[in-house]
């Protein structure tokens, strides 16, 4: 029984927990080897409860990001101060993590469905289309069945959210992670990210450069009032969590926001 036994959402454990393993040895060298990732903040994750905890995030990739959280949370549960040394930490990982993800990137082929299964819950973006932006009249309303999904994966776990909904810098946070936010009262744990754009494609399965620095930031959860602070407020409150509100335009040097320029160049030559 126990060998069959499923998550709230059908996926089987033990093959989870298989996935988990064999993709989090593939990958451990593009953190560890290939690149370093420089961790600060592991005693947050140890010091949270098993539950109903929020995750948010600036997003670089679409894969390489989360693969990264699996690595850190799991090393950090295990004991590893601020490193992912000794991939033994996965051998049993923790089961009930998901992330949030776009449906139409995590059904494209037969690799990103099985990446799905470590975890994802799929939502359909409501401002985006066949890898368009929407205009806002013409945006479809939200699946009431991706929002009850989510609050499904909090009751029984950790979930990951990137509330940009791209992998492009300074874009606005969705109004759609306050709502989850106030709905949901979860602990909400910022993280913010760097060096895996450069370390990636812009889908995070192929290594582009190598000896690339990346880092990974937890912070102390938000203090978030989920009874008075208005959905704005909270999204004001996300974004300068995780270093995306637009006044951190000011202290970025020129010659960064110019590479993320030419980066976005090129993404619309290629797509």
């Amino acid at each position: 029984m126990g060998l069959f036994k499923r998550n709230p959402f059908g996926h089987i454990l033990f093959l989870k927990r298989w996935l988990i393993r064999i993709a989090g040895a593939i990958t451990h060298r593009r953190y560890r080897g290939f690149n370093q990732l420089e961790i600060d903040g592991s005693e947050i994750i140890r010091a949270l409860p098993d539950k109903n905890v929020l995750f948010i995030s600036n997003h670089q990739t679409y894969f390489a990001d989360v693969v990264a959280m699996f690595h850190v949370f799991n090393a950090s549960l295990k004991g590893r101060e601020d490193n992912i040394k000794n991939i033994g930490y996965l051998w049993n990982p923790k089961l009930n993590m998901y992330y949030i993800g776009a449906k139409e990137t995590l059904q494209a082929n037969f690799l990103t469905k099985i990446l799905a299964y470590a975890g994802a819950i799929t939502v359909e973006r409501t401002w985006r289309a066949g890898g368009k932006d929407v205009a806002e009249h013409e945006q479809k309303s939200i699946n009431p069945n991706d929002t009850e999904n989510i609050g499904i994966a909090l009751e029984d776990g950790w979930v990951i959210t990137f509330p940009q909904g791209t992998t492009k810098s300074f874009k606005p946070v969705r109004k759609g992670t306050a709502h989850i936010i106030k709905n949901h009262k979860p602990i909400v744990v910022p993280i913010v990210i760097d060096g895996f754009r450069r370390s990636f494609d812009k889908k995070g399965l192929r290594l582009k450069k190598k000896g690339i620095l990346q880092s990974f930031i937890i912070k102390e959860p938000l203090e978030i009032d989920y009874e008075n602070d208005t959905i704005e407020e909270i999204v004001e409150k996300v974004e300068y969590a995780i270093e995306q509100h637009p006044s951190f335009l000011k202290v970025i040097p020129v010659e960064v926001i110019e590479e993320q320029k030419e980066l976005d160049r090129l993404r619309q030559w290629n797509y």
